[in-house]
């Protein structure tokens, strides 16, 4: 008798969240054979729906297996980086998020009652959105799944699960159960996106490089009437629980995040009993002056690890999220990093699939977030190690700057929480630049705003986007001719013209064009005038031209960095270190 799969049923309890439960809906015959050019993505989570949604973007299909029949119970991942919420931007479904979010920018600490850091995020008029979103993986789950179900591209199938697979150097076939039995299913990619208790990790017998830390802590969600502003709190060494932290975020819906950690040695069986988990939680409010009426909606309990996948392609198998590295909540990584993941995978996969790209641009996947994983690892550990310190030395040093922060200033940014950041690919083969130095190669293309409600971000398209800063003084002729571009090696091209005030683009290009008046694009990219930016379709910069510092002309050089950067040629060793 062939194995079944048959998740719960019943709508996840919660005080707030209306739980859908999703039809089970049988996978198609395959003796179509356009259902084998689809990319199968195992886990509807954030980052498989995200993958799933990117792909689109460039006339990929996609099919997305999950076991479950609801989106998540729980809130976990609760805060989105303004990165993340550009990349929603890009997949066309930021306003719900917008609506449903709550922004901030403020985190505070405190240590025996009084405040001794205070960190501002990084927050301009240039930026569509705030720093950071507190909105419950719940609703960021839903959000994803109504824009995914909207797209003629995307099937999920609920109630589905993976328990094999096999590989061949064209496919990858996965054997996958539900309530009427087990099929195989054939696709020529598969997107592991099924979490850090990953079915395919553990098929393909996969292991993660990294450390797992010391120490549990518990997550409880809350319903109470509490007169605090959304900022994220922690608070060391409260007087019911030496030693330890909390930390207080504010939700939507009338919820709070409580995250604190367990005494060593207590188990999250007796953390998670209900007269425990009672107590604490009115010790919390107590502490933090909020003696409120409050309802439980969900708790639980994790521990922290920075590791990662030192390769996140396995043959036929691409893994991305959690299933390719585990981060610890400091700092907020997990569900950011992974939508960054989703977001470098999905262009590369497309044009790899659609014969556009050469055969390393795919491997530039992981050669990449590999290494940005690396460095979100070390950054973690630092941060995991303040607030879970892993050894009796490392908790005397910890106390030691926590005492010392309520004399001298000079300590205190020792509790900086070193908050999830946007990569920046600055060594990567895909780059082309006449200007090697310039800060921005790498990095994210920066917003500026251009108007009433309107954004740089907002004028790129899917495809690469050129951004052309071009002089009052003069018009370079070749640069008309970029402005022209279309298409390119099969990729569609998209110009934006950037001019001063004064200067009139005529019938220059079949792209944007945006009058530059206060100069601040100029300013934002530290650019001189008659310079080209290669924008890359995650909106990475991958080459800077400047006239001043090379003589190739600017219509030879953008061919050829369209080129590198889809390795067309040659790219040199794809190892980042």
């Amino acid at each position: 008798m062939s194995n079944t799969h048959a998740p719960n049923a019943e709508p996840h309890p919660s005080i707030f969240y209306p739980y859908k439960v999703y039809p089970v809906e049988p996978l198609p015959s395959q003796i179509d054979s356009n259902t084998r050019q689809e990319v199968l993505i195992v886990g509807a989570g954030p980052v498989g729906l995200a993958t799933a949604l990117d792909l689109a973007r460039f006339g990929v299909a996609s099919r997305i297996i999950e076991a479950e029949r609801q989106v998540s119970h729980g809130s976990r991942a609760i805060v989105l980086t303004r990165r993340s919420m550009q990349i929603l931007q890009m997949l066309g479904c930021d306003q719900a998020f917008v609506e449903k979010g709550l922004s901030w920018s403020m985190g505070r600490s405190y240590y025996r009652g009084q405040e001794v850091y205070q960190m501002q995020m990084p927050h301009s008029e240039h930026e569509r959105f705030g720093p950071g979103t507190n909105i419950q993986q719940q609703y960021i789950e839903q959000f994803l799944v109504e824009a995914a179900e909207k797209n003629p591209l995307i099937h999920i199938h609920w109630g589905h699960k993976v328990t094999g697979i096999q590989q061949s150097d064209s496919e990858a076939t996965l054997t996958i159960c539900d309530e009427d039995g087990e099929q195989e299913y054939r696709a020529p990619w598969v997107v592991a996106a099924d979490g850090g208790r990953s079915t395919l990790r553990k098929l393909l017998k996969l292991r993660m490089e990294g450390e797992a830390y010391t120490g549990n802590f518990v997550i409880a969600d809350i319903k109470a009437d509490i007169k605090l502003p959304t900022e994220r709190l922690c608070y060391f060494d409260p007087p019911w629980s030496p030693g330890n932290n909390v930390l207080v975020h504010r939700e939507p819906e009338g919820i709070w995040r409580l995250d604190f950690r367990l005494p060593e040695g207590e188990s999250p069986e007796h953390a998670l009993k209900e007269e425990q988990l009672a107590e604490r939680i009115h010790n919390i409010l107590t502490m933090i002056g909020q003696e409120v009426p409050w309802q439980l909606d969900w708790a639980t309990v994790y521990s922290a690890s920075t590791k990662t996948l030192s390769d996140y392609q396995k043959q036929r198998v691409l893994f991305a999220g959690d299933a390719a590295h585990l981060l610890p909540i400091f700092g907020v990584r997990g569900a950011n990093t992974g939508l960054q993941d989703a977001n470098n995978l999905a262009w590369k996969l497309a044009l790899h699939l659609q014969g556009i790209a050469g055969p390393e641009l795919l491997r530039s996947y992981s050669t990449e977030r590999v290494q940005a994983a690396r460095e979100i690892c070390e950054e973690a550990g630092k941060s995991t190690r303040f607030m879970s310190p892993p050894t009796r030395g490392a908790r005397l040093l910890r106390d030691a700057v926590l005492s010392l922060s309520l004399t001298e200033s000079f300590v205190r940014d020792l509790l900086h929480w070193r908050t999830s950041r946007p990569h920046r690919y600055y060594n990567s083969p895909l780059n082309s630049s006449t200007h090697t130095g310039h800060p921005l190669l790498g990095e994210v293309a920066p917003n500026v705003k251009l108007g009433d409600n309107q954004y740089l971000h907002d004028h790129m398209l899917a495809g690469f986007t050129v951004l052309i800063f071009l002089s009052e003084e003069k018009s370079e002729p070749e640069l008309s001719q970029v402005c022209a571009l279309q298409e390119l090696e099969n990729v569609s091209i998209h110009p934006i013209l950037i001019t001063g005030t004064h200067c009139e683009p005529g019938g220059l290009h079949h792209g944007s064009h945006i009058a530059d008046q206060e100069g601040a694009l100029f300013e934002h990219y530290d650019i001189r005038e008659n310079s080209l930016l290669l924008i890359r379709p995650d909106q990475h910069i991958s080459g800077i031209w400047q006239a001043s510092d090379n003589e190739e002309s600017p219509l030879q050089w953008i061919h050829q960095a369209i080129r590198n950067t889809l390795c067309l040629t040659p790219c040199g060793d794809q190892h980042v270190e």
